[in-house]
């Protein structure tokens, strides 16, 4: 019986740094080599593979089927694998690598932030990328190894861990209710400005609780915000009433800006989650993150 044939991995480090590029000279520059190198690994992994890891055009290089499912799998492993020759390479406990977090915009300034500067004086050999946007990304397709989210989960493809919970504050400056007058009804809010959130789903539709009574309002918005820091802008120079989570209601109702309208009735919690990409693996830099942060936020 022959030996089976030894696998040569040495493309494979270039070919999730060209998947999460997008391109040839950004996986260049990411790896420290030359576009050609880039270039002759990937085709040598293509031929050896026997399949067409991406498609070509003039601006992009995305992933074929096969490309995707192949990076979906060997992301892990591989980055399992760098992590545990960084640590048997150091004490057994510094985290070496990069380490990817995503979370709204207005969360990831007031909390990711602190906390991720802290975390990294703690592991200084840890590169750390923070991005934040209320625009839910594709973990995969973008690299992201951890997302922080409020609201109501739906891709069932995620895992995920609920951290705790967030309320929402009907809220509208001091100057737009000076000229409209203040509602004393959730029914009244029909014939205000209303600024809607479109990342939403249902951004005009808004239940509100009071005791046993429940009123349901459908909303009519001239102005829209697609970030919480336009919607605060909005909100903060009078355009109208909207609905924001505490993170960002409250410092701005603190510092006067905003006004809490409708006090005695209440609107849905949404939970605060710890989000990973689908896979078997959770790298130790993710772990070690997530026991950090959720100590920090205690």
């Amino acid at each position: 019986m022959s030996a089976p044939r030894e696998r040569d991995l040495t493309g494979l480090p270039i070919f999730i740094a060209l998947v999460e590029a997008g391109s040839f000279t950004a996986a260049a520059e990411r790896l420290g080599c030359t576009k050609t190198r880039v270039s002759l690994q990937i085709r040598q992994l293509e031929e050896r593979l026997g399949a067409t890891l991406f498609q070509r055009t003039t601006r992009r290089v995305q992933p074929t089927q096969a490309g995707e499912t192949l990076y979906r799998e060997c992301r892990p492993l591989l980055t399992g694998l760098q992590e545990a020759l960084a640590m048997a390479e150091g004490d057994g406990r510094q985290l070496r690598g990069e380490l990817r977090l995503t979370g709204p915009e207005d969360y990831a300034a007031r909390v990711l932030g602190p906390a991720v500067v802290e975390f990294g004086q703690q592991h200084p050999a840890l590169r750390i990328e923070l991005r934040s946007g209320d625009r839910i990304s594709d973990m995969l397709e973008e690299g992201i190894d951890l997302a922080f989210r409020l609201g109501w989960l739906k891709d069932s493809t995620l895992r995920a861990r609920r951290l705790g919970e967030f309320r929402q504050y009907l809220v509208a400056s001091p100057a737009y209710l000076a000229r409209h007058g203040t509602p004393e009804h959730p029914e009244a809010l029909a014939e205000h400005a209303w600024v809607a959130f479109t990342p939403l789903a249902a951004p005009l539709t808004w239940t509100f609780q009071r005791g046993e009574e429940s009123c349901r309002v459908q909303m009519r918005a001239r102005l829209a915000a697609n970030s919480t820091a336009a919607l605060n802008a909005l909100l903060t120079a009078g355009g109208g009433l909207s609905v924001m989570a505490d993170v960002t209601a409250e410092a701005e109702m603190r510092a006067g800006r905003l006004v809490q309208v409708l006090q005695e009735w209440t609107l849905p919690t949404g939970g605060v989650y710890a989000v990973y990409p689908p896979g078997r693996h959770l790298p130790a830099r993710v772990r070690a993150f997530m026991e950090f942060f959720q100590s920090w936020t205690a």
